[in-house]
């Protein structure tokens, strides 16, 4: 446990380097005219050079006050709000996780138990792992016909491949002697996998799970660039095509912010299993 004077010094150092950062941002992005700063060529051409220019941290914490003070207005398919954008992504991310973990896990603990359908399956593990999640969306989209149902397919598949190989080494590398223990006071296979193995190997799942949710919401934002319609990707791309390069900004922060949400709640999860081991 990090001692309290160091995760203060620690928050201290980290509040710091955010102020001088913004201010260094802030101090070296030049400035935008306004209508009367213009000369009558620049006001002609429409402020066009002034629109490729990156926005001051300034203007993107103005940006994410009037977005965050009303996340979830509705003003049709191409105008909804951060909020609403966000819970169709994280939709998307459970969804396909969740019916990844309903398989990854019960099939690692199968190969990690069992020799011989780890040698039968590591073949096909090893051929499907290394593609592109993204390489199976024309494929979904042809069969399924359907952009949100594809979406969540393509974070099933990105998500089976960690928590099913961390799975399958947490199983396998539980101590012989408690297995053997089991078999003497004479458990069955169901019986040993939930009273012995999954306590044992839970740290090394959890771990698993957590590498799948952060590659899932990484994937989620280019899936829904291609599908669009909806979604925190959808939404960063329709900005950029409206050259909003403050909502872009602000769309990519809000998505770093929300991954790290992610993160840390599996990590305190990890925390607790590996407390609790």
């Amino acid at each position: 446990m990090m001692a309290a004077p160091l995760r203060l010094k620690a928050a201290v150092l980290s509040v710091l380097l955010l102020v001088f950062g913004l201010g260094l941002w802030e101090g070296l992005t030049p400035k935008v005219k306004t209508a009367a700063e213009m000369t009558e060529y620049e006001l002609l051409m429409g402020g066009a050079d002034q629109e490729a220019r990156v926005p001051p941290p300034s203007d993107v914490i103005g940006r994410a006050w009037e977005e965050l003070s009303d996340p979830f207005y509705d003003n049709g398919p191409n105008d909804k709000g951060i909020g609403i954008q966000l819970a169709y992504s994280l939709y998307r991310v459970l969804a396909g996780y969740f019916l990844a973990a309903l398989i990854a896990i019960p099939v690692g603990f199968l190969i990690g138990m069992s020799p011989l359908m780890y040698r039968a399956l590591d073949p096909f593990i090893q051929i499907l792992r290394p593609i592109s999640p993204l390489a199976w969306m024309p494929l979904a989209l042809f069969i399924i016909k359907d952009s949100q149902a594809s979406a969540i397919f393509v974070i099933f598949i990105c998500s089976i491949w960690p928590m099913l190989i961390n799975t399958a080494f947490g199983v396998a590398g539980v101590r012989k002697d408690w297995v053997n223990v089991a078999r003497t006071h004479e458990l069955g296979p169901f019986h040993t996998a939930f009273t012995v193995i999954l306590p044992a190997a839970a740290p090394t799942i959890v771990t698993g799970m957590r590498i799948s949710i952060g590659i899932a919401w990484l994937v989620i934002v280019a899936a829904e660039m291609l599908v669009g319609g909806t979604g925190i990707g959808y939404y960063v791309w329709n900005e950029w095509n409206n050259l909003d390069l403050t909502s872009v900004i602000f769309s990519i922060l809000t998505i770093g912010v929300v991954g790290m949400l992610l993160d840390a709640m599996f990590g305190r999860l990890q925390r607790a299993v590996q407390y609790q081991e």
